[in-house]
């Protein structure tokens, strides 16, 4: 179920679980309600052979060229996301047809134009600025716009292109129930984790744009209610023009780590990401960077797993591959190769309406989804060759709204070390074999830098396994809270093919890695409590209708705080002053967990806390003589994403020094496309930026 309501129907006395860094502890439900079958497509999970496919580490991104900014040199691409088959699902199965970005242009031009989902890798160096070209090439060979692949709910506040420059970037009025969109496709690119961007280059999900195509109708919106103010203020900032069908974006990449990026656009980005639109960004060097690494023995530069450039081929395919980035990503697919997703909010609970105008469900939208089959690297279930050694895997939970709980007990004689988060480095490396019962919960957009040691691993084959649940998360324990993802599907994610070693393994053992430290944020000035809501249907009682955000007045530290809703469409109510340090506070009041990410800022987990809950009188406060819980370890350092467990208040802290309008957002992307991101701004109104 979407809520997890006590016996008494209210979420005042639901008690907080978690994942605990001495293992899966927390409080235990009367009773587990057992796994049941994950619907689908008309492709099961049974049809699809496991471990038949080799998995794709992607290559870097070949660059289109390099540009001079003042006394900066500047790495320029152009990177335009089109439409294709691949072969997601083993061979003798039909391909799928998905979009993902790809080389528009390169440097070389001999260079291969690799247009792949996942994406080719980003590589950026610390301090110099990477400008990117982003291109929304979703046409035919006639240059006629592409419909979605994916059903597209046009009764959510979206992007909304036929409504006009007068209604586009709204939630439409209609008079009865409409059918799925089938107009051009919106597309705006965010780097996930990037930091001291200007808002111009974040992404914003009203600075979406259309393609380029020769049969836009007339009266159709190309570009989002942002996009004019933005190019604008490009051409003043970095000298950068943008057109028709494109924008151009400029990082700074001033802190290393494990970024990513994807599409972002208002209403839809859990459409566009699901059709395949993401790839990792890592930024490499500086203070934070791999080089300032110690070794403890000796007080030397460590050795880290890194691949060398002339061990990979030209498609990622080799098995002398030391350093993975792997995007763990939930689908589901029909006989035909075919993505599916949900067309209907029947798939969800039921409902076959009335929808508009007699409810207030949206007719298509769910609540959320959960793929049946998982997709590592961009094919279903592959394997990994490596040897009995070290190998540095960057982990990122892609799904859409899956928690994961990887878990390497299946591997005997494994260590696994978590070293980094989203932010880069931990304060120190994290055993999560002996510690954690080697398993590390991941909310969707989290990303883990984990040293994986298989150097007593017997030869042979094993895998890497996923025991969170196939429903919403809630905190809790495998079998215990809650029933562990299907063990014959989803709950496998990768097989290592263990081989004996043939190299001298150089690299240094991670339990005498000295991590640099991560910048510390300042004290907070202004502490702003914050409210996570779910809203049912009037009509049809205990269904979903909106996932939202929202303000609490007063201090529920202290005394009951009244929470108050707030839309996308309202006005800003999250203000920081440029260079203030502010503690936000995310009282959880609804029933499941929600990975919330802050744009523009890394920031400090602060602490969690339990919390009463009264939803008659819409009041959050503090469990009174309840005592504040640290950060998990693999929390510390610096993130972009955090977990916020039900009936918890969770805080963290971030230093806000880009003048700006960026957004907050839940991570579960159909929360996030309905109502569960808010616009934020730091300092005051930029002369001439839009009304809304």
């Amino acid at each position: 179920m979407f809520f997890k309501l006590t016996s008494a129907g209210s979420l005042g006395m639901f008690l907080p679980r978690m994942l605990g860094s001495a293992g899966l502890e927390r409080f235990s439900s009367a009773q587990l309600v057992q796994a049941v079958a994950i619907p689908g497509g008309t492709l099961t999970p049974g049809q699809v052979a496991k471990y038949m496919t080799p998995l794709l580490v992607p290559p870097p991104m070949p660059k289109a060229g390099t540009k001079r900014m003042g006394s900066k040199l500047v790495d320029y691409y152009e990177i335009a996301v089109r439409q294709f088959a691949q072969q997601i699902l083993p061979a003798g199965l039909p391909a799928t047809t998905v979009w993902g970005y790809g080389p528009a242009k390169t440097l070389n031009p001999k260079a291969p134009k690799i247009f792949n989902a996942p994406s080719l890798t980003i590589e950026a160096d610390w301090k110099r600025p990477v400008r990117i070209k982003w291109i929304n090439q979703l046409t035919d060979g006639s240059g006629n716009f592409l419909p979605h692949l994916l059903p597209v709910d046009p009764t959510l506040h979206w992007a909304n292109p036929g409504g006009g420059t007068a209604g586009r970037d709204t939630r439409p009025t209609f008079a009865s129930t409409p059918g799925r969109y089938q107009g051009p496709v919106p597309l705006v690119t965010h780097v996930h984790g990037a930091v001291g961007v200007g808002d111009e280059s974040d992404g914003y999900a009203e600075a979406w744009f259309l393609p380029k195509a020769r049969n836009i109708p007339a009266g159709y919106a190309s570009s989002g209610t942002w996009y004019d103010f933005f190019a604008r203020k490009a051409g003043r900032s970095f000298g950068a023009k943008w057109g028709p069908g494109f924008a151009v974006f400029q990082y700074p990449n001033t802190e290393a780590g494990t970024k990513w990026y994807h599409d972002h656009t208002v209403g839809m980005t859990r459409l566009n990401v699901y059709a395949g639109p993401a790839g990792f960004y890592l930024v490499r060097g500086g203070p934070q960077g791999d080089d300032a690494v110690r070794d403890t023995r000796n007080g030397r530069r460590a050795v880290l797993p890194r691949t060398k450039p002339e061990d990979s081929d030209k498609r990622g395919r080799n098995r002398k591959q030391f350093e993975i980035p792997v995007v763990i990503q939930d689908r589901s697919f029909n006989t035909d190769g075919g993505l599916f997703y949900p067309d209907s909010r029947t798939f969800f609970d039921g409902v076959t309406g009335p929808f508009i105008p007699d409810s207030d469900l949206s007719p298509i939208w769910n609540p959320e989804f959960f793929g049946n089959t998982l997709m590592v690297n961009g094919n279903t279930w592959p394997f990994l060759d490596v040897e009995q050694r070290r190998y540095r895997l960057r982990f990122l939970n892609g799904c859409q709204a899956r928690f994961l709980i990887l878990d390497f007990n299946a591997i005997p004689g494994v260590e696994a070390w978590q070293i980094g988060n989203e932010g880069g480095f931990l304060d120190q490396p994290v055993d999560l074999t002996t510690g954690n019962g080697n398993r590390l919960l991941m909310g969707p957009a989290e990303r883990a830098d984990i040293i994986v040691d298989f150097t007593n691993v017997d030869a042979g084959n094993y895998v890497l396994n996923n025991v969170g649940p196939d429903e919403p998360y809630g905190g809790g324990q495998p079998g215990v809270d809650f029933a562990p993802s299907d063990p014959d599907g989803t709950g496998q994610i990768l097989q290592f093919r263990v081989g004996t070693g043939y190299d001298k393994d150089e690299t240094t053992p991670p339990r005498f890695l000295r991590l640099p430290a991560q910048p510390s944020v300042p004290a907070a000035t202004v502490t702003r409590p914050l409210a996570l809501l779910e809203k049912v249907s009037t009509t049809f009682p205990g269904s979903p209708a909106e996932v939202l955000l929202g303000t609490v007045a007063g201090d529920p530290n202290t005394a009951p705080g009244v929470w108050t809703e707030r839309m996308w469409g309202d006005e800003v109510t999250e203000n920081p002053a440029v260079g203030s340090t502010e503690v936000w506070e995310f009282y959880n009041a609804t029933g499941d967990a929600h990975p919330i990410h802050v744009h523009e800022v890394l920031f400090e987990v602060v602490n969690r806390q339990p919390i009463t809950v009264d939803e008659a009188t819409q009041e959050v406060q503090v469990t009174p003589g309840s005592v504040p819980t640290g950060p998990e370890l693999w929390e510390t350092g610096l993130k972009d994403t955090v977990v916020a467990l039900p009936g918890e208040v969770t805080r963290i802290k971030a230093a806000f020094n880009k003048r700006g309008q960026y957004v907050w957002h839940c991570h579960i992307l159909e929360h996030e496309d309905n109502e569960m991101m808010r616009p934020y701004r730091i300092g005051p109104k930029q002369p001439g930026q839009p009304a809304g």
